[in-house]
């Protein structure tokens, strides 16, 4: 297993508080490791990266809210994911990994609802928990019957390569990394453009996150703020921001989370916007009390 860059131990608070009940809706839990066995074949793990150094951060940042997403480190077993959700409480959620509906029974998924589950989330291929044709369409079937939406991670050359396989989905679905366009590529990114394709279809979301690997111009990442500024125009009420702690397989070493709010805020200048983004999207995505 290759050894990845760790998460900034000292997050720090952003230079403006976020909006009351901001969500921060992607971060993931692991660790430590003697609690939470890894999967075998499992392509990173952070065993640091436990639920109280996601809390620490969030206090930092001044977010309320959130949403646990299963790590393909653990596959199917959400032990780590269910064990955050009991400590983090009644302001979070969280969205299993869809290989969950091919490894484990009706019970289990009752179990993982009850806790606060409200989404599958289908990981890009390269992570080693790619569903085929037929475990993705009985996904789709048990998402449909739960209620929960659908969660779509993009394959590194962009949403445009694996759309066809998500574009005619009735439900909610949202597609995370900004659908991974490449900002060199501007206006014409054919990425881009599907993801303002799929916007307009009225069931798609955004999340704008993975800030730092997107952009090809580095830190402040000005060349991302044009992608997010096309989303939030295309749809306001359907774009949505994670973190994306603990930042995993990052080659490069991660920001500090304060960096990535204070990066939405320039995409985002307006109070409206913000409060939009961070708190009243997800509320109503992810089923929080407005």
């Amino acid at each position: 297993m290759p050894t990845y860059l760790p998460f900034d131990a000292n997050p720090r608070a952003p230079h403006t508080k976020p909006p009351r009940l901001s969500c921060d809706s992607q971060f993931h839990v692991l660790g430590p490791r003697e609690k939470y066995p890894v999967r075998p074949g499992a392509v990173y793990e952070m065993p640091s990266a436990t639920i109280a150094a996601a809390l620490r951060m969030h206090k930092a940042l001044g977010l309320e809210r959130g949403i646990i997403v299963q790590p393909t480190t653990y596959g199917a077993d959400h032990a780590a994911t269910l064990d955050g959700l009991a400590a983090a409480g009644p302001n979070y959620r969280g969205c299993a990994n869809a290989v969950v509906f091919n490894e484990k029974d009706d019970a289990y998924l009752a179990r993982l609802h009850a806790a606060g589950v409200r989404g599958a989330r289908f990981t890009r291929a390269g992570l080693g928990v790619a569903l085929g044709k037929a475990d993705f369409d009985r996904a789709i079937a048990h998402v449909t019957e739960l209620g929960w939406y659908v969660k779509v991670q993009p394959e590194p050359e962009g949403i445009a390569s694996g759309a066809a396989q998500y574009e005619n989905l009735k439900l909610p679905v949202i597609i995370d990394h900004m659908g991974r366009p490449d900002p060199s590529r501007g206006a014409a990114d054919p990425s881009r453009t599907k993801m303002l394709e799929l916007l307009a279809k009225g069931n798609f979301w955004v999340m704008l996150s993975l800030t730092e690997k997107l952009s090809k111009a580095g830190p402040p990442w000005d060349d991302v703020v044009p992608i997010a500024r096309a989303y939030i125009e295309a749809a306001p009420d359907r774009v949505i921001w994670g973190s994306d702690w603990p930042h995993p397989v990052s080659t490069k070493q991660p920001p500090n989370e304060a960096d990535l709010l204070e990066f939405l805020y320039r995409c985002a200048p307006g109070e409206e916007e913000r409060r939009k983004i961070l708190v009243d999207n997800p509320a109503r995505l992810f089923g929080f009390e407005a």
